[in-house]
Parts: C-alpha cells; structure tokens; sequence
C-alpha cells in the first residue's frame, strides 16, 4: 500500500472512529453527517467520498468483516471446503466478544453501546439486514467464479452463501440478545463459539431429519 493509500485508510478509519463515538453518545438518529465531519475536522463532502450514507459510517466494521469472510472462502487451501473456510474465521477469537473473554473491561460496555444503538433505530436495522444480503451475495459470486457453469450452479452458490451468512446473524442475535438482556455469562465468546459450531455441525450433516422427530408449532 502506497503513501496515498495509507492515508486515505487512515482518513476513513479517524472518520468512522468518530462517528462512532457521536453515535455512542447521542444515539444514531441524532447525528448529522455534518456534525460527524466537524468532529472528524473534514469536509462534509469529504465524509461521504468515503461514506455515501449515514448508515455507512456505522457498519464499515461489519461490511469489513464481510470482505474478510468472502476472502477466507475465496483463499481457502487445497481440499478445504468452503464451509470450513467460513467457520474458521467466523468462529475464531476477534472483535469486542473475542476482547471480552480476554479480559478487556472496555469490551463490555462497547457491546452493550453498539447493541444499544442498534435497537434503537429502525435505519440501522433495515441496513444491518443490507449487509447481511450484501456480503451473501458477493460470497455467492465469488463461488459461481469459481465453479462457472448452469444457472443452477448459481442458485446453488446463493442457497450455500445465504445459510453461511444466516449462521453468522444468528450467532450476532444470540449476542445481542444477551447483551440487551443483561444476561452476560462469563466466557460468552467461548459460548458463541460452541453454538455456532454446532449450527455448522447441522449444516454439514445436513437437514434431512432435522424437526423430524417432533411436532410442527
């Protein structure tokens, strides 16, 4: 990465950083983008070079996060399935439920103020849900380019990336609603880790006989 590079990051990194933080203190719905680029110390129309919406500017982290899931699978080695690549790096310890198992006193809090936020506002919502479709279909496209072939390979890949990413989501409820709850347990990301790798354990065996033995409702 060049000089030019390397500032530019570092400019929509004290961009994102800030207004996370305005978020943090007044909720979502009150900040202007405005306001977020006086805080930031730049231009408005510099804020949306790098930000188009609002909502941008709170979910850079997840829309990085996506892009690093879709190259884990696009990366994986020889004779790993795409599955595998997936779960290794949703499962593996990062990020503020990582930071919490390690101790860090702030990762709490942080948790809570994101989730808190989050709840709070039905934009955020309805954009979560964008990112979610987002990187599923990217990690999709990724998967067609390397398997081309019929139009049924394509609706393979999406059935594949779109119950990849519904882990993911349902592990990030599973957070959320334990946040918002209060109901922290010691070792949460131990617990996330363990859940989830039983939803991809279900995956892997497939859903044949899954609800098979009970009743509907």
């Amino acid at each position: 990465m060049g000089l030019r590079e390397e500032k530019k990051q570092r400019t929509r990194e004290d961009i994102a950083e800030t207004a996370w933080t305005l978020f943090a203190d007044r909720g979502f719905d009150r900040v202007t983008v405005a306001q977020v680029a006086d805080a930031a110390r730049v231009s408005e129309a510099t804020v949306f070079n790098y930000f188009p919406t609002k909502e941008d500017l709170f979910f850079h982290r997840l829309d990085q996060y996506g892009h690093d899931l879709v190259e884990a699978v696009a990366d994986r080695g020889p004779g790993e399935s795409v599955l595998a690549a997936f779960r290794n790096l949703l499962l593996a310890p990062r990020g503020l439920v990582g930071q919490l198992d390690s101790g860090d006193p702030r990762a709490l809090e942080r948790l809570r103020t994101v989730n808190r936020v989050i709840a709070g506002s039905a934009a955020l919502q309805a954009r979560e849900q964008v990112s979610v479709t987002r990187i599923a279909e990217a990690l999709a496209e990724r998967l067609v380019a390397a398997t081309p072939g019929t139009a049924a390979d394509r609706l393979t890949a999406r059935v594949v990336a779109h119950t990849l990413m519904a882990v993911h989501r349902s592990l990030v409820l599973l957070v959320r609603g334990a946040v918002l709850a209060g109901d922290v347990p010691p070792g949460l990301g131990a617990e996330v880790a363990r859940r989830g790798a039983d939803a991809f354990a279900l995956l892997e065996r497939g859903l044949a006989d899954y609800g098979a033995g009970g009743t509907a409702g």
